[in-house]
């Protein structure tokens, strides 16, 4: 009889233990949409009307496409602000991050841009 209730309090254990790590992965999530994501606007915004030419003329369709690629989905802000340089390796680890994005890059690895190497 023991045995059982050792098993059941060992099972909860766990699910508690569960619940407190989609807590926090959910956390992150509201983390990249409150505060990297507005970062994010703002950098593509200046970055793209800054480039403008005759070539690329980055017109407000195309800064407005430009941001609804980046902004989609939470592994596409992340990317974005990591090749902005806006967060890095460092503040992930910091702030106890490091986990939850690679377990957000693993979970939305089909959205996520590919780059290309022409070489």
């Amino acid at each position: 009889m023991e045995i059982i209730v050792v098993i059941a309090g060992g099972i909860l254990l766990w699910f508690v233990w569960q619940l407190y790590r989609a807590k926090k992965f959910t956390q992150f999530k509201k983390l990249i949409e409150a505060e990297l994501k507005p970062q994010i606007v703002e950098k593509l915004s200046t970055e793209l009307v800054a480039a403008r030419n005759t070539v690329f003329p980055n017109s407000d369709c195309h800064i407005q496409a430009s941001i609804l690629y980046w902004c989609q989905y939470k592994a596409r802000i992340l990317q974005c602000a990591f090749d902005q340089e806006i967060i890095s390796e460092k503040w992930l680890k910091d702030t106890g991050n490091l986990r939850n994005c690679q377990h957000l890059f693993h979970v939305e690895q089909q959205h996520m841009h590919t780059y290309k190497n022409d070489d």
